[in-house]
C-alpha cells in the first residue's frame, strides 16, 4: 500500500476545500436570489410621510408583503432635497434588502448639485418606473390669458419679465418653467417657495401671477375656476383636466416635463432579482384598485420593464443636465 506523504495529503486536502468552497461560493447567489425575501425588507423614502412617493412607495410595499409573504417596511429619509435617503440606499448592500422609491429629484439633482455625495448613473439599479403625473402652469384669475400663446404674449410684454411660482428651487415644477422658457424664449423669472402651499397661497392671493404646480393639486382649483389653467407639461392631455391642452400642442413642439416616481435599488442588484421586483411594482401600480386611485389623481401607471427604465432614466438624467446648464440654475 503506497503511503502518501503530509504535505501531499495536504495538499490534496486543500485543494478539495478550496473546490468546496468556490462551488458554495457560486450557488450562493443563486440560492439567496431563489430564496428572496428570506427577512424584512426596507423601502427607503427621501421624503415625509404622506406625499405622493410616499403614498405610491406604501402601496408597493403592502402589495409586495402579500405576495411575497415578507415584511415590507417604508422608512422615511427626509433631508437635503431627498440626498440624505438616496445616499444610504446607495451605500447598502445589493442583496434586494435595502432599496430607494424616489420622485423626479433623483434624476433633477445631479444638474444642479454639483456635490452630491453619490452618483446618481452608476450607484443605482433601475427598477421600474412606477408612476407619472403632469404638472400644469396656471395664473391668476386677473391675468388677461387663457391659453399659452396669449400668456406668453403677456409675458413679453413684462419689463423684467413674467413672474413664476414654484414649491423649491431644482424641483420638477421649477424646471418646467425653465424648459418653458428655453423653447418658447419667453421671459420669465422663477420665484421659489418653500413647499407648494405657500406657493399656492400667494397664487390665489394674487402676489405672483403664475404658478407651476402638479395636476392632481390643482385639478380642483381648475374646476371650480379659482385659477386658469394654461397648459399642462406632459405629452398628452392629463384625464384630470382633459379640456387643458398641452404645451406641446400650443405651439411649442417636444415639450414634455413630468413629474414622475420611480424604484430603485443599489448598483449591482442581480438581474433576475431586478426583473422580479420589476413585475411585481408593474403589478402593484396596474391593479384594478391602483388605476383607480391614480386617475382619480390625475396619475397613469408604469408599465416599463427594467431595461426600458434605464434608458428612461438616463435620457432624463441626460435631458435635466442640458436645461439646468442652459438656464444656469445651480444649487450650492
Amino acid at each position: 500500500m503506497q503511503r502518501r506523504s503530509l504535505p501531499s495529503l495536504c495538499l490534496g486536502l486543500t485543494a478539495t476545500t478550496m473546490a468546496t468552497t468556490i462551488a458554495a461560493t457560486i450557488a450562493a447567489p443563486a440560492f439567496a436570489q431563489e430564496h428572496w425575501p428570506a427577512k424584512p425588507v426596507t423601502i427607503v423614502v427621501p421624503f415625509p410621510a404622506g406625499g405622493m412617493t410616499d403614498l405610491l412607495a406604501r402601496r408597493i410595499a403592502r402589495d409586495m408583503q402579500a405576495e411575497l409573504k415578507q415584511p415590507f417596511v417604508v422608512d422615511n429619509r427626509a433631508g437635503a432635497s431627498g440626498q440624505i435617503g438616496t445616499e444610504m440606499v446607495a451605500r447598502a448592500n445589493p442583496d434586494g434588502y435595502t432599496l430607494l422609491v424616489s420622485a423626479t429629484h433623483h434624476v433633477i439633482n445631479p444638474a444642479i448639485r454639483p456635490k452630491l455625495p453619490y452618483n446618481a448613473s452608476k450607484d443605482f439599479t433601475n427598477i421600474a418606473l412606477l408612476a407619472t403625473t403632469p404638472n400644469v402652469l396656471v395664473v391668476n384669475n386677473s391675468v388677461p390669458a387663457s391659453n399659452l400663446p396669449e400668456f406668453l404674449a403677456y409675458a413679453r410684454k413684462q419689463s423684467e419679465g413674467l413672474s413664476y411660482g414654484s414649491s423649491s428651487i431644482g424641483g420638477a415644477t421649477h424646471m418646467s418653467g425653465e424648459l418653458l422658457r428655453l423653447m418658447a424664449k419667453v421671459p420669465m423669472t422663477h420665484i421659489p417657495y418653500k413647499g407648494a402651499s405657500p406657493a399656492l397661497a400667494d397664487l390665489l392671493g394674487g402676489q405672483i401671477p403664475a404658478l407651476f404646480h402638479d395636476v392632481m393639486t390643482m385639478a380642483p382649483y381648475v374646476k371650480d375656476g379659482k385659477v386658469k389653467a394654461i397648459g399642462v407639461t406632459s405629452a398628452r392631455r392629463s384625464e384630470a383636466l382633459p379640456n387643458v391642452p398641452t404645451i406641446a400642442e400650443q405651439g411649442v413642439p417636444g415639450y414634455e416635463a413630468t413629474t414622475w416616481i420611480g424604484f430603485y435599488g443599489p448598483a449591482n442588484l442581480p438581474r433576475p432579482l431586478v426583473e422580479k421586483l420589476n413585475r411585481e411594482a408593474v403589478k402593484s401600480m396596474n391593479s384594478a384598485e391602483a388605476k383607480t386611485y391614480l386617475t382619480q389623481n390625475g396619475t397613469s401607471p408604469g408599465a416599463l420593464n427594467a431595461e426600458q427604465f434605464g434608458s428612461f432614466v438616463q435620457a432624463e438624467l441626460d435631458k435635466w443636465k442640458r436645461v439646468a446648464t442652459e438656464a444656469k440654475v445651480k444649487v450650492d
